[in-house]
């Protein structure tokens, strides 16, 4: 075993273009190996096995006509045989008298050799099967024959004999004819064969190579690299798969930069505030009380921005990395949606916003509490952060037969319809109208990984100047366990 995973090893380093050049040489020499094989040492069996076949053939059509033709007719049938067959034939009745005689050889052995035939009869007679077969050589001619005798009818009640004889041509010469042949063939082929299997492996290892080469390059970070795939179907394949991958490699390379871009300036903004004012109390204010004060609440609030960033940072990357698992409870959405809406009274209070909540029944739901409040939370606070003038986000409870649908509308500009399908993106946002509200523009990408962990649908309603409505649905028979797989 380990002898063949070294060769297996060896073999898995040899380029492609020699090893499918090995491989049609391989094929080759296997065959003409077989054909050497059989052609010249089993030619002579094949032979004399067709011959043996061919003459029990005939006498088995010999036996089965011997009762349906008259005496003229069956004559007649023997002597074309024993013509188209090159070979002795006589017949004999069960009283072992000479019913037809066909020589059509130069010396048969079966003719003219006094008690011969009558001893063929006898021991036809004695056989267990009620045939004889002989290979004999031929005193004068030193030539093989074939001597080969059966009953007519059954061997217990015998209806007559057949006797057949045949020369078996000797094969040694057309063996050293066809031994010349096949070397001048050989010779021939392996000329070819070389040229074909050179061309060959060129043709189908050049592309492969050239997309080797290319994927290196992309895999260097040169995201501009084109994949052809000429010659044939799965190199082609192939190079749409790695196009497609260039493609989308793309993209994630460039949302990377910009993730790390937005959150470069979302981390800098709070750390420069935090640096400013805590030199300005070293400066200027650390000893005015209410000065001090007023800029201690800032460093506190930009530590609460930074604290939150840094946290939904965390919180996206556990969900989409699929590490954080559901911890699903019953419990009451209708209450649990008063209870949110009640922390944003400080802020609605504050800066003048009104939250409007429509409940419906109570309604026991079955989710991981802490993740539902989490995309409620972002989706209002999306909501303040793009509603319109008149500062108003409408929260509506609609009950269903199967969940209930949840929904946080605002009064804002609206989102165009090419840009819907971008909105829960990470960073991206709405050209259009929006508020300084405190937010880390990962909000509904949280949400989205959340609703995407627990498979439940959701979505965005908007028309250009009348506002939004996002949604989700939590569906009463799809309720995921603990381990986060639908029951």
């Amino acid at each position: 075993m380990k002898l063949f995973k070294k060769i297996g090893n060896k073999i898995s380093n040899i380029p492609l273009r020699l090893k499918i050049w090995l491989y049609f040489v391989l094929f080759i020499a296997i065959v003409f190996i077989l054909l050497w094989f059989f052609q010249i040492f089993f030619l002579e069996h094949f032979y004399e096995k067709m011959k043996t076949n061919e003459v029990n053939k005939t006498a088995e059509t010999i036996a089965e006509i011997y009762d349906e033709c008259d005496t003229a007719e069956f004559s007649e049938f023997l002597e074309e045989v024993a013509v188209d067959n090159d070979m002795c034939i006589e017949v004999f009745d069960k009283y072992g008298r000479s019913i037809y005689s066909c020589e059509v050889l130069g010396d048969c052995l079966i003719h003219g050799r006094g008690n011969s035939t009558f001893e063929f009869i006898q021991r036809i007679s004695e056989s267990s099967d009620g045939e004889i077969y002989y290979k004999i050589k031929n005193p004068r001619t030193n030539y093989d024959m074939l001597l080969y005798g059966s009953v007519m009818g059954s061997s217990d009640n015998p209806e007559g004999y057949v006797l057949l004889n045949s020369t078996l041509v000797p094969v040694g010469s057309t063996v050293k004819i066809i031994k010349k042949q096949l070397m001048m063939i050989t010779f021939i082929l392996i000329l070819i064969a070389f040229v074909i299997s050179i061309y060959i492996s060129n043709r189908i290892a050049k592309p492969i190579t050239k997309i080797t080469k290319d994927a290196k390059n992309l895999a260097k970070g040169d995201f501009n690299t084109k994949f052809e795939g000429k010659g044939y179907m799965e190199v082609k394949q192939l190079a749409d798969t790695l196009n497609y991958a260039e493609t989308e490699l793309s993209k994630v390379d460039t949302m990377q930069r910009d993730l790390i871009a937005n959150i470069s300036h979302d981390l800098r903004t709070p750390l420069t505030m935090l640096k400013a004012y805590a030199e300005m109390i070293r400066d200027l204010s650390g000893d005015n009380p209410k000065k001090r004060a007023e800029h201690l609440e800032i460093i506190i609030n930009e530590t609460d921005r930074l604290a939150l960033l840094v946290n939904d940072i965390l919180d996206l990357s556990k969900l989409e990395s699929g590490k954080q698992k559901l911890s699903c409870t019953e419990f009451d959405i209708r209450d649990k949606l008063e209870e949110i809406i009640d922390r944003f009274k400080g802020i609605s209070e504050k800066m003048g916003y009104h939250i409007h909540f429509t409940p419906d029944a109570n309604r026991i739901v079955c989710c991981d509490v802490v993740k539902i409040e989490q995309v409620i939370y972002n989706l209002i606070n999306n909501a303040i952060n793009y509603t319109g003038a008149d500062k108003q986000v409408y929260v509506r409870q609609i009950n269903k037969e199967n969940g209930v649908l949840i929904e946080i509308e605002d009064t804002g500009d609206g989102i165009e319809a090419d840009k819907i399908k971008l909105i829960f993106d990470k960073y991206y946002r709405s050209e259009n109208h929006k508020r300084e509200v405190v937010g880390t523009g990962l909000g509904l990408s949280i949400v989205k990984a959340a609703l995407k962990l627990h498979n439940f649908d959701y979505g965005v309603r908007s028309v250009l100047g009348k506002g939004s409505v996002f949604w989700f649905k939590i569906n009463d028979n799809n309720f995921p366990d603990a381990t986060g797989q639908n029951k």
